[in-house]
């Protein structure tokens, strides 16, 4: 049957003018089979792959990329021993290549070599939120000389997609700061700040956001212990990841900034619910004004401080415990009413 299925081959050769003893003719046939067989391996493996990891989004595309990767890489090794016979080993024959193209390649060099750095090195995977070069997105794919992201900010004043999608040259990884906000801990630090006037009870304001943002804020502390128990590849301890809030002074009056951890991606949605949870705390409270910038005529003598009654010694400082207890959503009432 064998000698069949070469007299049969033979005959088709010669019927294509074919010639297996010309050495180019039939090194031209291998290639072309070596590419046939190599595209129908990958097709049915892809099937394969979409058949049974249709569900997992991230699966799909890394066992995508592995066929594709390691396709090209088997190709071009079988056609380069295929065609490298007569010139050497295939060291040999990329020492000779390289030295003509390093020049008019050269952007394409530097970029498969950036590729080779982020699959070695990892600075960034499928799926994490990264800025370089003035470009801010989620990366959704990386290929041999560049990547995609899909936008953030830029034409929206927040950290959400804007629908447009930026490719990069691999080589910015060598030439640009990179900054990932999925590495280390899967979380960043956030901050609201929240000015009150010099007249407000800014004691009262900081007890009503503390219960505030203790309230919306993510709970990160589990998330923060398994990421130190798997093992973390950047030095990152931080010894209290509650949330805070911090008091400053400004111009305009009293600054109250909140500080907690939260996923990029639901940064701005959290700072929607601490806001409207704010306004709707400060307005139940006629001793707590927001601070904003205006123009006034100050009388110190007539608005300045005064001696305090002796009858009215007791501050708001003896009243620490029942702030700190404070909601935040009951109305306080004017002492005139007590």
């Amino acid at each position: 049957m064998i000698e069949r299925f070469n007299e049969a081959l033979a005959d088709l050769f010669a019927t294509l003018n074919i010639d297996l003893t010309n050495p180019f003719q039939r090194n031209l046939l291998y290639t072309f089979l070596i590419i046939i067989l190599l595209g129908l391996t990958r097709w049915l493996l892809m099937r394969f792959i979409h058949r049974r990891y249709a569900e997992n989004t991230r699966m799909l595309y890394n066992l995508r990329k592995t066929v594709e990767y390691a396709s090209v890489i088997i190709g071009i090794l079988l056609v380069g021993r295929l065609w490298l016979e007569g010139i050497g080993t295939l060291v040999t024959y990329l020492g000779l290549l390289s030295a003509g193209i390093a020049i008019a390649l050269q952007d394409l060099i530097v970029a498969l070599a950036g590729w080779m750095f982020i699959v070695w090195r990892r600075p960034f995977v499928v799926g994490d939120r990264i800025e370089i070069a003035e470009q801010m997105g989620d990366v959704i794919d990386i290929r041999l000389f560049s990547f995609s992201m899909l936008e953030i900010g830029r034409r929206i004043e927040a950290e959400q997609s804007t629908g447009r999608i930026i490719h990069i040259p691999n080589g910015k990884i060598f030439s640009e700061v990179l900054t990932n906000m999925h590495q280390g801990f899967p979380f960043i630090w956030n901050e609201i700040p929240v000015m009150v006037t010099f007249e407000s009870d800014w004691e009262k304001a900081k007890a009503i956001l503390i219960n505030i943002v203790n309230e919306l804020a993510p709970d990160v502390a589990d998330a923060v212990r398994r990421a130190r128990r798997s093992g973390q590849r950047f030095v990152i301890s931080y010894s209290n990841v509650s949330p805070t809030v911090y008091t400053s002074v400004s111009d305009s009056g009293v600054v109250l900034t909140l500080r907690y951890m939260v996923d990029p991606r639901k940064r701005r949605g959290s700072e929607q619910d601490i806001w409207e949870a704010t306004l709707r705390a400060f307005k139940l409270h006629w001793d707590i004004d927001f601070a904003y910038p205006t123009q006034r005529e100050y009388l110190h003598f007539e608005e300045g401080k005064k001696p305090p009654d002796p009858q009215e010694m007791t501050t708001v400082i003896a009243d620490r415990n029942k702030l700190q207890r404070d909601t935040g959503y009951r109305p306080t009432k004017p002492k005139e009413q007590e």
